[in-house]
């Protein structure tokens, strides 16, 4: 299966605390999934951590490095991506999780989340 995961999905993943469930972290380990991060994910990390929010304490740059060895594929943002987003419902306004849900949808992507405001977007969303 092919898994777009959430930006919280990446930084529990990267980072020291446990956040994960066993049943995710595993699944992360699984070569048989193919885990795919969205540039849209390393610009939000970039941004919040600039910003010094608590929960985005992480070197976007160095995410990005380890992601990349680790085998995971970089997905760009696309024009089509952006048009996907018109066709979401106004469940919330947060542009990160609206162009995530609309990569996925529009690349047949599953996306892992943690966040239940996104599991409710119409669409192939997986909470975990």
């Amino acid at each position: 299966m092919s898994l777009l995961l959430d930006t919280h999905i990446l930084l529990w993943a990267a980072g020291p605390e446990d956040r994960l469930s066993p049943e995710t972290a595993s699944r992360l380990q699984d070569p048989e999934e193919h885990l795919v991060f969205s540039v849209a994910s390393i610009w939000e990390i970039a941004i919040k951590s600039s910003r010094r929010r608590d929960d985005f304490r992480i070197d976007g740059a160095e995410l990005r490095r380890v992601l990349l060895a680790s085998g995971y594929e970089e997905l760009p943002v696309s024009g089509p991506h952006a048009l996907e987003t018109s066709n979401l419902p106004p469940i919330h306004g947060d542009p990160f999780d609206r162009i995530l849900i609309a990569q996925a949808r529009y690349e047949g992507l599953t996306l892992l989340t943690a966040d239940k405001r996104i599991a409710r977007y119409p669409g192939p969303i997986e909470l975990v």
